[in-house]
């Protein structure tokens, strides 16, 4: 009879098994969308129910449908302005590759004495404006790698796009149901955790948020500066230059690198003052996460700034820019694990 029952129990766990892998690759299409969706719920939840509360209980549907569109103008009407400023200029670029009338303006001489690339810089510079398509053809391979790489990253970019539109409305869903989803995460986590269910939670929802507002907060803040220094000094494809520091900012590549290309090319095309003003002013711009970072990223956590910020750089290398929350949000997890399970050790031997 007991072998009879350990079979019975084996098949049960081979079935449910079998049931949750079969589960997991229907779902695996839009696991990556659900996350995100659960993510900016989290994020923009605090807003969402003020501006509930404002508008009054009764009309939530009203105020719901009001928070979405306002956040969809906030969200996406930057991101369009960037977006269509980069497929404007590549088209232009593209055109005048096609008529040969491509022109590249020539290096100031004071080039030659900058420290370190300045021969270098001048000389590769001044090539390519005496002669556009000599250049091109002798380093033919180099730009045909970065022009797929190019292509690539802008083709991710719209897929990820649309992506995170449709994310977008289904966190509008989860908000709106947020009392019955809380519940459900609570009963879930209580099997799972038990006693410790809430603070984990409360941990998971404190640490997407500081990830939010100490990251992708502060690398939208020094996109719109530069793309405003960009347009103001004149900068050919300033919506192309604006979109690398997106980026670059997102993936914690400091955006002071990223806006050396930037400011050479304004000593090239504008006066010497206006030149060192832009300049001056993208240094500024480049080191202003060295401010908003601190006070953004751990404002009211209890994990240590470096903690979310390893797990934000660590999780991004392993899952994308998914992983900014997800690597956060387990290290300061297994953190506070960390020290529940030292603190109750100190407290045993006392």
């Amino acid at each position: 009879m007991k072998n009879t029952i350990n079979i019975t129990q084996l098949i049960q766990l081979l079935v449910l098994m079998i049931l949750i892998a079969w589960c997991f690759f229907i779902i695996k299409p839009f696991i990556l969308i659900i996350v995100w969706a659960i993510i900016l719920a989290v994020a923009l939840f605090p807003l969402y129910l003020k501006w509930c509360n404002w508008m009054g209980e009764k009309r939530k549907k009203l105020a719901t449908i009001f928070f979405t569109l306002i956040v969809a103008l906030i969200l996406f009407v930057p991101t369009y302005i960037i977006v269509d400023t980069v497929v404007e200029n590549t088209k232009f670029v593209a055109d005048q590759l096609k008529n040969d009338n491509l022109e590249i303006p020539h290096p100031d001489e004071s080039v030659k004495d900058w420290p370190v690339i300045g021969e270098n810089l001048f000389t590769e510079w001044n090539n390519l404006s005496n002669n556009l398509r000599k250049y091109a053809s002798d380093h033919r391979n180099f730009l045909l790698d970065v022009g797929k790489g190019l292509l690539t990253g802008l083709t991710g970019f719209i897929g990820s796009l649309v992506a995170f539109v449709i994310s977008f409305l289904i966190a509008i869903v989860f908000m709106f149901h947020s009392n019955s989803g809380h519940r459900t995460v609570k009963k879930f986590m209580n099997k799972m955790l038990g006693d410790n269910a809430d603070e984990m939670i409360d941990l998971s929802r404190d640490t997407i948020r500081s990830v939010v507002k100490g990251i992708l907060l502060v690398a939208l803040i020094q996109t719109v500066l530069a793309f405003i220094g960009f347009k103001a000094i004149g900068l050919p494809a300033a919506g192309i230059f604006a979109f690398i520091i997106l980026v670059t900012a997102i993936m914690q590549i400091p955006a002071t690198l990223t806006m050396i290309p930037a400011i050479l090319i304004a000593f090239s095309i504008s006066d010497t003052t206006p030149a060192i003003i832009f300049a001056i002013y993208s240094l500024l711009v480049g080191m202003s996460d060295n401010v908003l970072k601190p006070i953004l990223l751990g404002k009211g956590l209890k994990t240590p700034v470096v903690i979310i910020l390893i797990g934000a750089i660590g999780g991004m290398l392993l899952h994308g820019i998914i992983g900014l929350f997800i690597g956060s949000v387990v290290l300061a997890v297994m953190h506070r694990m960390y020290l529940f399970w030292v603190n109750s050790v100190e407290l045993k031997k006392g």
